[in-house]
């Protein structure tokens, strides 16, 4: 049994896209380890361990954040993926 690994675009890339944000936003924003790589992977849908959607969502809502101060809004896996 093969697992699929490539899904297709992930609901993040329309995420990021919509509040201006690049890949860059987000490994500027993390606090731990994120590559542009990883990201780029994230958005096109290849499959991620459930600690890097974790960290990836972490990413957003720090972006998020630092682009509107206002924005209160924690961005969770289960909402940027779709596997």
């Amino acid at each position: 049994m093969e697992i699929e690994r490539n899904l297709g675009t992930q609901p993040l890339d329309a995420v990021m896209q919509e509040a201006g944000l690049g890949n860059h936003d987000l490994v500027a924003a993390c606090a731990g380890f994120l590559t542009h790589k990883a990201v780029q992977r994230a958005r096109k849908g290849r499959r991620l361990t459930a600690h890097m959607k974790r960290r990836v969502a972490e990413a957003v809502t720090k972006a998020m954040k630092a682009r509107d101060p206002a924005q209160e809004r924690e961005w969770k896996a289960a909402e940027l993926f779709n596997y």
